[in-house]
């Protein structure tokens, strides 16, 4: 278990979460869970290349927090325009 970086256990708790809570609440008609668990994954991996740029930020354990969540949220509505079709 000491090879897991605590801040990916985090970054993917994260993801879940957030994909989760903007596919119940953001009012889109009804889309895939795939295209929003992509862009909330996208979003939470430009959150944490914010840290390496090394702009300042809020860190959640190892996960950088504020902006993955704010490029997550902001991704979320091109999930409609993804081509992403399971049917």
């Amino acid at each position: 278990m000491s090879a897991i970086p605590p801040a990916l256990i985090v970054d993917v708790l994260l993801v879940l979460i957030v994909s989760q809570l903007c596919y119940a609440f953001f009012p889109y008609r009804s889309r895939a869970y795939v295209p929003v668990l992509l862009l909330t994954s996208l979003g939470i991996g430009l959150g944490q290349l914010w840290t390496y740029l090394g702009i300042a930020d809020v860190r959640l354990g190892g996960a950088n927090l504020v902006p993955g969540l704010l490029f997550a949220v902001a991704l979320q509505p091109l999930a409609r325009y993804l081509p992403i079709r399971f049917r």
